[in-house]
């Protein structure tokens, strides 16, 4: 069997990945629910879990126009630089994720 795509997975897959990233470092998931919020619109309260993971990000009701002020490295890769428009948005996710773990305060991870 092949690798699959984390774009092909479920959101009830990578969500509890994303969160558990920022709460082992002591962070709380309705500060995730909030990053997740500013960037996409999505409110995780109402979104169907069984979506793929690319659905979500692809279809973002209110993808922030602020998110090209996300800048920096997720996994060695300058996130300014992926010009995948639905790769730049996970890896945008993931950076701020990434922040929030790093114990950043709230108002400077939204921008």
């Amino acid at each position: 069997m092949g690798r699959r795509s984390v774009y092909d997975m479920k959101l009830a897959e990578v969500y509890p990945l994303l969160a558990a990233k920022a709460m082992k470092k002591g962070r709380t998931r309705a500060e995730v629910d909030s990053v997740i919020l500013w960037l996409t619109g999505w409110d995780m309260k109402n979104v169907d879990m069984e979506m793929p993971y690319g659905d979500f990000l692809a279809d973002a009701p209110a993808f922030n126009p602020r998110a090209d002020l996300i800048k920096g490295s997720v996994c060695g890769i300058k996130v300014e630089t992926i010009e995948d428009p639905l790769a730049k948005r996970m890896r945008q996710l993931d950076k701020l994720v990434d922040e929030l773990a790093k114990g950043r305060p709230m108002d400077k991870i939204l921008r």
